[in-house]
């Protein structure tokens, strides 16, 4: 239970103290500042407390808005305030101090302001919040309040704004009903987003059958997980039910969905009547999907908070997006969730698993071109400074272990006299050693262990000195390169049953970890512990381990090992990541973005 404190006199008839308690507020009632401080007093200090003019008006979703969203240690409007546990000294210095004959709740969040306190003004739009001094002013705002639908209002923004064209087109309109009819039963977000998890996972069994009718049933199943997966994020926006548990799930749900339907999908192919083995062909796209992320994190990492952040390529992109076709089209190139599940799903009910990757590899393949080479360009154009937060940042993202640490000490000197775009010249040098040599060296050939920890020395001087560049943020998608695609290829020289699918599992595990990297960086509380990089091995340890046990184990032993090894590291990363994201110390958001 929350604790609203009405300040002023209260207005006969008005639905104000109602609309509270709808709310969850437990209404008490202050004459001026002095009883409002002596009753904040009162609330115990774990709640939730609200200071609201008893003369409000305004729709109640605007004090939805304002007094329950739990991403704010302070939110308000005209009219109201709220301040959650951890700003609840804040608020009574600012209540001690605020000047006001009248509207007190405006003058604290002044005072707040004043004093350095973050406060949340949500965006209303055609809401109307205001607190009217006479008759005429308050006759004026309920006939204001009377001219808007705030359900209407609510239910359109539950829906993203910036969203792909079969999303926006073909599950939106009707999904954002669902997101309400669960709100109106009491459902959460995250069990929408579990349903729509266990209901991805289905599908990929269905996709296991390899039969035609469970191709079908496949392709189906994986539509509707989609459309609950855009259900959970309206929700969490139309009840404002943002959590650290909710912040995981919808971090990490919709990569463990997609790469399960590929090993479900490899799997149906080789049991089908043609016995097709397509497992490096979902490896493959698990990989390039990957990177095609971490090419979009680092990017936004590094200009995350650039100053002089301007390019001829920006302005073009954005003079772009003044031409209504043009957003459509550029949102479409890059083949966002939405329009790759449905292109999956259909591909998967009408043809083969082959020609599914086969499709998939090549659009994204287009798409990861197109979006990296304007990134590229947009770097090289403007002339900006990057901080040391984005230096730090793109240094977690490149996942590091101890041997690149070593070697990026031993080399710091050396690294000071190395020009600008160094960095991301060593790192594609080092991957393409890796890879070269793992396809064209023998099976078990000592060579690979070589070029291995070569890539251990270049990753390490890459990463000598801080990831300032321009194209500094090249470095982590390519030290995944090298690591992803060096694992993808040794076990596809191995030649023996059971080495990729070991290897999928491997790569999944690992790109796990990587995401969670993500979205703790985004969340603003920092990568996983160094503990667990080290003991991971970073991507450079990962690569020799896997280089190592080709050179000295026969095949068998060697799926083995990869297994073993997938095994190991699920564990590890899984563990140090629940154990943070049902902690107090994870982000309590739900990821607004879409990963293309």
């Amino acid at each position: 239970m929350s604790t609203a404190i009405l300040t002023g006199a209260p207005v006969a008839g008005s639905p104000l103290e109602g609309d509270l308690r709808e709310l969850g507020f437990d209404v008490r009632s202050a004459v001026d500042a002095a009883d409002a401080a002596r009753l904040l007093a009162e609330v115990p200090a774990g709640r939730r407390v609200a200071l609201v003019d008893a003369r409000f008006v305004g729709h109640l979703h605007s004090l939805r808005l304002a007094l329950t969203d739990p991403r704010f240690p302070a939110a308000a409007v005209t009219g109201a305030l709220t301040a959650q546990p951890e700003a609840r000294t804040a608020l009574s210095r600012a209540l001690a101090t605020a000047d006001a004959a009248d509207g007190l709740p405006d003058a604290v969040a002044d005072a707040l302001d004043a004093e350095g306190v973050s406060v949340h003004r949500p965006e209303l739009g055609s809401l109307v919040a205001s607190v009217p001094s006479g008759a005429q002013q308050r006759h004026e705002a309920r006939a204001a309040v009377s001219a808007v639908d705030d359900e209407a209002v609510r239910l359109r923004t539950a829906v993203k704004s910036r969203d792909g064209f079969f999303t926006t087109y073909c599950i939106s309109p009707y999904s954002r009903y669902i997101a309400r009819w669960c709100a109106r039963r009491g459902l959460t977000p995250n069990q929408v987003t579990t349903a729509s998890l266990l209901t991805a996972l289905i599908a990929a069994g269905c996709a296991a059958t390899g039969d035609r009718l469970g191709f079908i049933a496949a392709g189906l199943l994986l539509l509707f997980s989609f459309v609950l997966d855009c259900t959970d994020g309206q929700l969490a926006r139309y009840s404002l039910q943002y959590s650290t548990m909710g912040a995981w799930l919808d971090a990490t749900f919709d990569r463990a969905k997609e790469y399960a339907y590929y090993a479900g999908l490899a799997l149906g192919a080789s049991r089908g009547g043609g016995h097709d083995d397509v497992w490096a062909l979902a490896l493959g796209a698990m990989v390039l999907q990957t990177v095609r992320h971490v090419v979009d994190f680092s990017f936004n990492e590094a200009n995350h908070d650039a100053t002089a952040n301007t390019s001829p390529t920006a302005a073009l992109s954005d003079k772009l997006d003044s031409v209504g076709w043009t957003v459509w089209a550029r949102r479409m190139i890059v083949l966002p969730i939405g329009e790759r599940w449905a292109l999956i799903a259909v591909l998967t009910a009408c043809a083969t698993p082959r020609i599914v990757f086969w499709v998939l590899l090549i659009g994204c393949a287009l798409a990861a071109c197109y979006t990296t080479a304007g990134r590229v360009l947009r770097s090289l154009t403007r002339r900006a400074r990057r901080t040391d937060r984005a230096a730090q940042a793109l240094a977690d993202l490149a996942d590091s272990g101890p041997l690149a640490e070593g070697f990026a000490a031993a080399f710091r000197g050396v690294a000071r006299k190395l020009p600008g775009f160094a960095a991301p010249v060593i790192a594609a040098v080092g991957a393409a050693v890796m890879i070269a040599t793992a396809a064209f060296a023998g099976w078990g050939s000592p060579w690979v262990c070589v070029a291995a920890l070569i890539y251990a020395v270049l990753s390490g001087l890459a990463v000598a000195r801080p990831l300032k560049g321009a194209l500094d943020w090249l470095v982590p998608p390519l030290f995944r390169v090298g690591e992803y695609v060096a694992i993808l290829v040794i076990a596809a020289r191995s030649e023996v049953n059971g080495a990729l699918p070991a290897a999928f599992g491997l790569v999944a595990a690992v790109a796990y970890h990587h995401y969670d990297t993500v979205y703790r960086i985004r969340g603003g509380s920092g990568a996983p512990p160094r503990a667990l990089v080290r003991a991971t091995g970073g991507h450079e340890g990962r690569a020799l381990v896997v280089a190592l046990a080709a050179a000295a184990l026969p095949t068998s032993g060697f799926t083995i090992a990869l297994t073993v090894l997938a095994g190991a590291l699920a564990l590890l990363v899984l563990t140090e990541s629940i154990r943070f994201w049902v902690s107090s110390h994870a982000p309590a958001v739900h990821d607004e973005g879409e990963p293309a």
